[in-house]
């Protein structure tokens, strides 16, 4: 690849549009030529208008800079010579080559021709695992120095350096690997087929020392089982001497506290006897080491893992990163841990090979088989989720996920999930989530019999994962999806491919296709008429609307039960003749080649996924709601492709103990923990929910002394009563609170919400304003990206706002000056309108019981108190909780939302005052 030369460009503008009149502002170019940047060229170029304030703002590049600069018409032939006989790279080049074109146009200059290289669309191969494909981050991340993002010279540069680190990393890939990324390089948008084809033709002049195996061809890097290892001797600490003294050798600057050590006492007594508990452990005590070094111990002593569960997948990554590491330090002998997660977060090789056989042809398949390709020859766990792929790709790896617990004979001691299943018998901890613990399956059996004791962290949460768990869900557009992949006659679609097998194997029958095709016919109109009848007038009469969305019960609308039934026959004689039209081949099996049988077996994966709808169709509209409730939801705006039906448990408990209580019986400790698993008014709240016998204790431990003195809190009393204005005139008020605030304190600032629709109007007025247009505003919902993407983006920009609904009000950690303050946009009640709570105060009005301080009540209380915990993370933070909902003053059960807060000062104030004492604080 030594003859390959590149011309780097960057373009800073006043705009996206040169046919609207934007102009470029700064040009840079960097030159590559055999491997190394030789030269470049950086000019401000004068627009020959203002530069946009924001612009200004986000280049750093004013008025001044360029007033003496050359127009671009003045320079325009310079440029167009440099890049001539050069191959244009850019970081996307959809931007700066068309930008860069259109500005040649009109200077009547003859346009670039030649090959381009968009580090866009390198990089997402090269680096499929990166957390952002955005300039800034991705160089961070690979260690690219960034001086200033955004003006055309630093990006440039780094632009440059990034095209050389992905050109290096295409020249450690397998030969194999470049032959699969090769054959598919030329549906790409630019011209990477000439890297891989340059670095294929290397690769086979060199003898490369390969760390990958192969499986049916396909490269990837082989995972090493765990071994058991050599007898350790460990001993739990007795003594609050020898505690501190395990700790200190795992944290050079470890304070002790008193809490920290009643908890590891706790969880070992508990592991030891074999007892369940349940412990409320407030933020900065170190929970996690808390439980995981008595956890280490009973493991080694006993020979029998200890099992982890936590809520999300991403903190069981994190636990396994930063926590085992301290624990073998604090003990001074290793200890073994592994994740387990559930079957389909892992990749299937047998299913990804039949893929890369079957002929796919799309841009976004080809694009995601190329990353896959890539990620395999490095990735350890076969885990999907640590992939970053685009929305076409993620409905790729849906069709490659491990669904299944059948193994080819070549996949047996390949295949992730089964490795990280067998690590389990070797490992002395074994950290997994709740979701796993709650489905049925061998995974959870096999992993909860082998295990000497069971710690579930973030317990509350194990409620949210029971719901969510068992749910059942219909997705108009998810269904439809998969009725176009089975039903399209495009040349290329699985129908058409199908069909040319079974014309060349001979055995092609016109009658069984055409009875195929007026069965598909039948069902889709069956399945056409159900969804108007579920989306007709009635529904939006009868259902609650909350800004553009609707929810109604599916009980509450009149809906014929033909309809729905019509549906399940149709579908049943559909899946009946798409076997029916393949069965010939079954006598012929032997004699299809590889590529034949990929597409029989693709062709059965769609029809196995109508199966497993077809009962899910049964479930929602066939079956009663005994069992759970069933709800329909919509965006009326975008009908039907919003619609939605979803039916869940009412009672978690139920849910909770039968899955628990099947498997883990004996005299095993079972561990419950948490920063919120009770309320003042109700200690067993959270208990009930889980199900947990009245005769397990709660044990509320006490968070260190002074550790909240960086705190204070504000009720602001001028805000208007949320419940006597219209909704537009609250969100006029709270945009001005947050622009005070952000004002004051310069950002670092979550804005916690309870409904999208508040959030978004809110957010867009604040936007319109341009009153924080020197503020990064970061909203669920709005700005693209994960909750962990958004969080990550908060702590790289200083001056940031974050707008957060439900899940920013906890398991979001952000220490230190990150965050100096939370906004309280309401108190945290559930809407009365949601169909699960509905469901639930139902049932509980129906008992006898109040339901709003049954459970209205106490739900919000803890989410209160989970918002809380986002701002102090230690006895050296600081930061202002300011509430701006009047009800916690003007309605009697205001003061039980007070007394649940750590005991920090409370001060009523205006709006205006607050400021000004915020003002001083800072000024300070």
């Amino acid at each position: 690849m030594e003859n390959l030369k590149f011309a780097v460009v960057d373009l800073e503008t006043t705009g996206h549009s040169p046919e609207k009149g934007d102009r470029i502002i700064q040009i840079a170019i960097m030159f590559i030529e055999n491997g190394i940047l030789t030269n470049e060229y950086v000019r401000f170029v004068n627009p020959d208008q203002k530069i946009p304030v924001f612009i200004q703002e986000l280049t750093d590049i004013t008025n001044e800079d360029v007033k003496d600069a050359p127009l671009f018409e003045e320079i325009a032939q310079e440029v167009r010579d440099l890049v001539e006989g050069w191959i244009f790279a850019a970081h996307n080049t959809n931007f700066d080559l068309p930008f860069l074109q259109k500005e040649f146009e009109r200077c009547g200059i003859s346009k670039w021709q030649g090959k381009q290289i968009d580090t866009v669309e390198f990089s997402k191969i090269m680096f499929p695992s990166a957390v952002s494909y955005r300039l800034k981050e991705l160089t961070e991340e690979l260690g690219i120095e960034l001086a200033a993002a955004h003006r055309a010279d630093d990006d440039a540069r780094a632009t440059a350096i990034l095209l050389l680190e992905c050109m290096k990393k295409v020249q450690v890939v397998p030969e194999k690997t470049l032959t699969l990324l090769h054959k598919r390089s030329f549906s790409l948008k630019s011209d990477l087929s000439i890297i891989f084809y340059l670095a294929l033709v290397s690769s086979r002049d060199l003898e490369m020392d390969t760390h990958c195996s192969q499986f049916r061809g396909i490269p990837f890097r082989r995972t090493e089982l765990m071994r058991d290892t050599k007898p350790r001797g460990v001993k739990f600490p007795d003594s609050q001497t020898e505690k501190d003294r395990l700790l200190d050798l795992a944290y050079p600057s470890y304070e002790s506290r008193s809490a920290q050590l009643q908890f590891m006492d706790a969880t070992w007594k508990s592991l030891h006897d074999g007892t369940e508990i349940m412990v409320e452990v407030p933020t900065g005590i170190g929970k996690t080491m808390s439980y995981l070094l008595p956890a280490a111990v009973h493991a080694v002593e006993t020979n029998q893992a200890v099992i982890v569960s936590t809520y999300t997948n991403h903190l069981a990554d994190k636990i396994m990163a930063e926590e085992i590491e301290i624990v073998s330090k604090a003990l001074s002998v290793p200890i073994q841990a592994t994740i387990l997660k559930g079957r389909s977060n892992y990749i299937s090789l047998s299913k990804f090979a039949e893929l890369l056989l079957s002929g796919e042809s799309s841009y976004d398949n080809l694009f995601t088989e190329m990353q896959l390709l890539v990620w395999l020859t490095e990735t350890l766990t076969g885990d999907v989720n640590e992939l970053n792929l685009s929305g076409g790709g993620m409905l790729y790896i849906d069709r490659i996920r491990k669904r299944s617990a059948k193994l080819a004979e070549d996949e047996q001691d390949v295949d992730y999930h089964q490795i990280a299943l067998d690590n389990c018998r070797h490992a002395d901890l074994v950290i997994t989530n709740h979701a796993l613990l709650l489905s049925d399956g061998m995974s959870k059996e096999q992993l909860v019999e082998e295990a000497s004791g069971l710690i579930i962290d973030e317990a509350h949460q194990f409620i949210h994962a029971a719901y969510k768990t068992n749910e059942v869900i219909f997705s108009y557009t998810n269904w439809k999806y998969v009725m176009g992949q089975i039903g399209s006659e495009s040349e290329d679609s699985i129908n058409r491919r199908i069909e040319g097998v079974l014309l060349q194997k001979k055995v092609h029958r016109s009658r069984y296709r055409s009875n195929l095709l007026e069965a598909f016919e039948k069902f889709s109109m069956s399945f056409d008429r159900a969804i108007q009848e579920l989306t007709g007038p009635e529904s939006i009469q009868r259902g609650h609307v909350k800004g553009s969305r609707l929810n109604i019960s599916l009980a509450d609308i009149p809906t014929q039960h033909e309809v729905f039934t019509s549906v399940f026959h149709s579908l049943g004689v559909f899946i009946k003749n798409a076997n029916h039209y393949v069965n010939p081949l079954t006598p012929i099996w032997g004699s299809l080649s590889d590529k034949e049988q990929a597409i029989v077996a693709e062709w059965q994966y769609w029809i196995d996924e109508l199966r497993v709808k077809m009962g899910e169709w049964v479930e929602l509209f066939l079956e009663d709601e005994k069992q759970g409730t069933v709800w329909m939801e919509q965006d009326q705006r975008s009908i039907p492709g919003s619609l939605t039906v979803i039916k869940s448990p009412i009672d978690s408990a139920p849910v909770v103990r039968r899955a628990l209580d099947s498997l883990f019986q004996g005299e095993r400790g079972v561990i419950w923990t948490s920063g919120t698993l009770s309320v003042k008014s109700d200690e067993r709240f959270v208990a009930r929910q889980l199900g947990v016998s009245a005769n397990v204790p709660v044990m509320n431990l006490l968070a260190p002394e002074h550790f909240y003195t960086g705190a204070q809190i504000f009720l602001v009393d001028d805000m208007p009563n949320i419940q006597q204005v219209p909704q537009h005139e609250y969100v006029e008020e709270v945009a001005e609170a947050i622009v005070q605030t952000v004002m004051v304190t310069e950002g670092r600032l979550f804005v916690l919400f309870t409904s999208q629709d508040m959030l978004n109007q809110t957010h867009e007025l604040i936007s319109d304003s341009g009153l924080l247009e020197d503020y990064a505003l970061i909203a669920q919902g709005i700005s693209s990206g994960s909750r962990y993407r958004l969080l990550k983006s908060f702590r790289q920009y200083e001056k940031a706002v974050l707008f957060g609904t439900n899940s920013f009000w906890e398991g979001v950690d952000v220490p230190g000056n990150s965050l100096s303050a939370i906004i309280i946009v309401r108190l945290p009640f559930s809407s009365p309108s949601e169909p699960v709570f509905k469901a639930k105060t139902a049932q509980l009005n129906k008992m006898g019981k109040n339901a709003f301080t049954a459970y209205a009540l106490p739900e919000a209380i803890l989410r209160l108190r989970q918002g809380f915990g986002r701002l102090i993370r230690s006895s050296t933070d600081t930061g202002f909780f300011i509430i701006l909902d009047r009800r916690i003053e003007t309605k009697s059960y205001g003061v039980k939302f007070l007394e649940a807060l750590p005991d920090v000062p409370v001060k009523k104030v205006s709006l205006a005052r607050m400021v000004d004492e915020l003002n001083n604080c800072y000024n300070k």
